[in-house]
């Protein structure tokens, strides 16, 4: 279990205190959504976990067979709806692997992005199509 705490600071603004480590991170709301835009939004941060969570879990998988993915990227694009209510329409990300597309452990690498916890727990309306490109 993890406990964050989060503090409405006005403006729009919210810091969240990380517990087991006391690192903090700032939201704004964005600025088509009455704000700055001065730090990531909270949807952007759904967008940053998704590919945070797919990497690291793919770096288990690569740990487990003496693999580096050092230098491995997550470029996820956020889309929101168009019309009311307001929340995430899609949630598209492409993996770039620096590894040869013909890599022996290509499958279960990918299988790992596909089952990451954050990616498990979108709602199923959200696209959260993933494109890999392999680099090696």
């Amino acid at each position: 279990m993890v406990n964050v705490t989060s503090t409405y600071e006005g403006g729009l603004r919210c810091r969240a205190v990380h517990g087991p480590s006391g690192t903090t991170l700032v939201t704004d709301a964005p600025v088509d959504n009455h704000g700055k835009g001065e730090s990531f939004s909270p949807t952007d941060l759904v967008a940053t976990a998704l590919g945070g969570c797919m990497m690291t879990i793919m770096g288990i998988v690569a740990e487990r067979h003496g693999l580096d993915l050092t230098g491995m990227t997550a470029e996820t694009e956020k889309v929101m709806t168009a019309t009311p209510p307001r929340r995430i329409a899609s949630l598209r990300t492409r993996i770039t692997v620096p590894l040869s597309a013909d890599h022996p452990q290509r499958q279960p690498l990918e299988q790992a992005a596909r089952t990451c916890p954050v990616h498990k727990s979108l709602h199923p309306e959200i696209d959260a199509a993933i494109e890999f490109v392999w680099r090696g």
